[in-house]
């Protein structure tokens, strides 16, 4: 005949709690990979739907250049002349600057590296000036 031990209430009751407890943090978990997938899809969902509008728009703009080969009224291509210059100008400006700046900040580097190579000469100059002093009266 089986022999089924005794298991005291108290004991029964926590291993039953503790089942529940486990399958509640397993619950827990796959309810937040489900969420995380539901964002996931949701997002390639929009990035999708963005490509096809970006595609619509890149065809509707070819069709639109392709019927717009007419040359532009002659006001039109000066302005666009102008407007060109003047942000060519303006980025020339910027590049000037930007190379001012650059620059000096490499001349204040080598200025800083040149104070620093000038302490160390001084340093070891007044070492040198100590040992030849000790060594000179060394001799006498």
């Amino acid at each position: 005949m089986v022999v089924i031990p005794q298991i005291p209430q108290n004991i029964f009751y926590i291993i039953i709690a503790v089942i529940v407890i486990i399958g509640l943090i397993f619950l827990i978990l796959q309810w937040r990979r489900v969420k995380v997938s539901q964002n996931n899809v949701a997002f390639l969902a929009k990035q999708a739907e963005l490509r096809k509008i970006e595609l619509v728009e890149r065809d509707l703009e070819s069709k639109r250049m392709m019927n717009d080969i007419i040359l532009h009224k002659p006001e039109k291509l000066s302005q666009i002349k102008e407007n060109t210059s003047d942000i060519m100008l303006k980025a020339g400006y910027i590049n000037n600057e930007i190379n001012e700046r650059v620059n000096h900040i490499e001349s204040t580097t080598e200025y800083m590296k040149l104070q620093k190579l000038l302490k160390d000469i001084e340093n070891k100059e007044k070492e040198l000036n100590k040992k030849t002093k000790f060594l000179g009266e060394n001799k006498l």
